[in-house]
């Protein structure tokens, strides 16, 4: 059986995303009646038609799973659910200004991290002993992204600007084992595949400090994939899992 608690933990932690949307855009309201009352550094850094910088940051990746509706045939399984990992991202980002308030970015990045699948199985349901184990999928990833996001910007108060981002990502995970041969006569030994491929989408938030001789930008975004990763390749770990899609929680760095 399937856990759905996760489903409702991802939909609280979406909660926090609402009441900083809403924190935002009262920034915004009140930002034009604020006087600049510290020196403003790099004054002329949002003229720039262009801008380039790196990332660094930490990531938090899970999988979003659905079990199959032939789940319950598979008479020694009792149960599936996902653990997830941390990693790490390393990116370049170019952003092209669109007007006062607006840009449009692009950060290709490299992602690693590592994701499990934990089954619980559970003999005493085909045999007579009672006996119940676990069997854990390790899933490592090393994703090459693509996310092409929108970002809308406060008016600048002193040195500092509130954003929110948003946009689409595809990604492409190097490290997949979706073409790999397995025939180990050992069933608890076989690996669990997932597609190469992936996309979905982003949305987060951020601050722009403006430091003396660059802008510094700590960030929040969350992904959610859309892709079914799950490979069905008639062995019980796979078979058992209707879909795999991703969820990210990525804390960033952007230096420009």
């Amino acid at each position: 059986m399937y856990n759905t608690k996760k489903n409702c933990l991802s939909f609280r932690l979406c909660i926090p995303f609402l009441a900083l949307t809403l924190l935002f855009l009262s920034f915004s309201m009140h930002a034009h009646a604020q006087r600049n009352r510290v020196p403003l550094n790099i004054p002329k850094h949002d003229f720039n038609t262009l801008n380039f910088g790196f990332l660094l940051g930490v990531n938090k990746t899970d999988f979003v799973l659905h079990q199959s509706a032939h789940f319950l045939s598979y008479d020694s399984l009792f149960s599936v659910e996902t653990v997830g990992g941390s990693g790490f991202n390393l990116g370049i980002m170019s952003e092209l200004k669109l007007g006062e308030h607006a840009n449009v970015r692009f950060v290709p990045d490299l992602s690693f991290t590592q994701r499990d699948l934990t089954y619980t199985f559970d003999t005493s349901r085909v045999k007579t002993d009672k006996t119940k184990f676990t069997s854990t999928k390790s899933v490592e990833s090393t994703f090459l992204e693509f996310p092409l996001e929108f970002k809308y910007k406060s008016s600048r108060i002193n040195n500092y600007r509130m954003y929110l981002v948003g946009g689409v990502k595809y990604s492409i995970d190097m490290a997949s084992q979706k073409k790999v041969n397995t025939n180990d006569p050992n069933p608890y030994k076989q690996i669990v595949k997932i597609q190469k491929n992936d996309y979905g989408y982003t949305l987060g938030f951020g601050i722009d400090c403006y430091m003396q001789y660059f802008r510094f930008s700590p960030e929040i975004k969350m992904y959610q994939g859309i892709n079914n990763l799950a490979v069905h390749d008639g062995k019980i770990f796979s078979e058992s899992i209707e879909s795999l899609r991703s969820k990210v929680f990525l804390l960033s760095f952007i230096f420009e």
